[in-house]
């Protein structure tokens, strides 16, 4: 038997079984209502607790766990493409999802064992998982103080934590810490007990109700299966990250296109320069929408170019065969790098030069179409973006690897 012909009982990936159509079907309904009080909620500041169950009811949780055991079986190039439906529905509740979908994917690619097994138990009863890794206070990877700490038959963790996406959501939290040796090791926190400390103090403009502020351990249990290497995490866990971002990216962009043709279809009158009495008819202001929906275009082209590029990863890793694999990870990096650029480019393009259609009622704060362009620059700022042309260059001309010990480890860095 060669590597590629190993049989898939290494990890609990499967080839996806899942029908584009048939997702879309299940969950646009859901993403339509979330849609319909996304304004009210970025005005008020509302934190979207009953839409996020409103997914945890349907499953979204599951969409990229295999049918046999009790998912939806998609690929993540499907997997993505929905997250960005329900960015362009509400980006605050799609970057909700980004850690969690993230640990089903690192058990997805675990070896199978009991514990494993627990945790798709959890994952089919609904728990949700939080973020939990940047460390507050300016801390680096190199510089980690959380703590984790053997005691009897259990651990405690201490420290601090900031970017806590989606915690306040959250059953688990993800974090990473130290272990008594000094190695990265993360763990599974409950939530739910004294020790764990959750605040909303996020400052940022935007993307206000994703419930990414900071998070206080102290001495917060966690059990045996719920603490492991850090450098057992799935292989490509900064690519996914990142991807999921950009999904989210790729969903504004829908947003603001959508948004945009709404705007100018209701304007009443035009200026004297017009080439039409009437917006919605004027050749110009036509040409901008135009120019919109080309970026849509490209975003919605290059997500799916990079989600595709994991599911080769995947597949790889799922047969065992390491050296593909490898190589693959470096083609994820490539793609996923190159989609951040044509991304950010493309929806920071949209969410500006939409305005040029519409005219000064579109700046009215009842209609809230500046969320799209605060939450666009917000996301584009997590991860290091100046770096990435520079280090693709350095890679097609002198074949140097892009893959760095940071993007191997998780999100790419401290900054998101």
């Amino acid at each position: 038997m060669t590597a590629v012909d190993a049989p898939l009982s290494l990890t609990y990936l499967r080839p996806a079984t899942a029908r584009e159509e048939g997702l879309v079907e299940r969950f646009q309904p859901i993403f339509d209502r979330i849609a319909a009080g996304s304004v009210e909620r970025e005005r008020n500041r509302t934190f979207p607790f009953e839409e996020v169950q409103w997914l945890k009811d349907a499953d979204f949780a599951l969409v990229r766990v295999p049918e046999d055991l009790g998912g939806f079986g998609a690929s993540l190039e499907q997997t993505f493409y929905l997250l960005a439906l329900l960015a362009e529905a509400d980006a605050n509740v799609a970057h909700v999802w980004r850690n969690h979908l993230a640990f089903v994917e690192d058990r997805l690619n675990a070896r199978p064992s009991p514990t494993n097994e627990r945790w798709f138990q959890r994952f089919r009863d609904r728990e949700f998982v939080g973020g939990g890794w940047t460390e507050a206070n300016n801390g680096t990877y190199a510089t980690i103080k959380t703590v984790v700490t053997r005691e009897d038959d259990h651990y405690k963790i201490s420290g601090a934590k900031f970017y806590a996406t989606g915690s306040l959501y959250a059953d688990w939290l993800d974090v990473i810490g130290k272990g008594e040796d000094g190695a990265l090791v993360t763990t599974l926190v409950n939530r739910h007990q004294p020790g764990v400390e959750l605040t909303d103090d996020w400052p940022g403009f935007g993307q206000r109700t994703t419930a990414s502020g900071s998070a206080i351990y102290r001495d917060a249990i966690a059990y045996d299966g719920d603490v492991f290497p850090a450098s057992e995490r799935v292989v490509y866990q900064g690519h996914f990250y990142q991807t999921a971002l950009l999904a989210v990216l790729a969903g504004i962009t829908r947003a603001v296109q959508r948004d945009g043709i709404a705007a100018l279809k209701s304007r009443g009158r035009n200026y004297p320069q017009g080439l039409d009495p009437v917006p919605a008819l004027d050749p110009q202001l036509l040409q901008v929408i135009g120019e919109v929906s080309a970026r849509v275009f490209s975003t919605d082209a290059a997500l799916r170019r990079a989600a595709a590029s994991l599911d080769l990863i995947a597949a790889a890793h799922a047969a065992g065969d390491v050296a593909l694999r490898d190589r693959r990870v470096i083609a994820g990096e490539v793609a996923v790098a190159q989609a951040q650029l044509a991304i950010i480019d493309g929806v920071l393009y949209a969410v500006t030069h939409v305005f040029n259609a519409l005219g000064a009622s579109a700046t009215s704060e009842e209609a809230a179409l500046d969320r799209h362009w605060r939450n666009a620059r917000t996301l584009a700022s997590h991860n290091p973006v100046a770096y990435k042309a520079r280090i693709l260059g350095d890679y097609f001309v002198n074949d140097k690897s892009p893959v760095s010990s940071i993007a191997r480890l998780g999100r790419g860095g401290q900054g998101n």
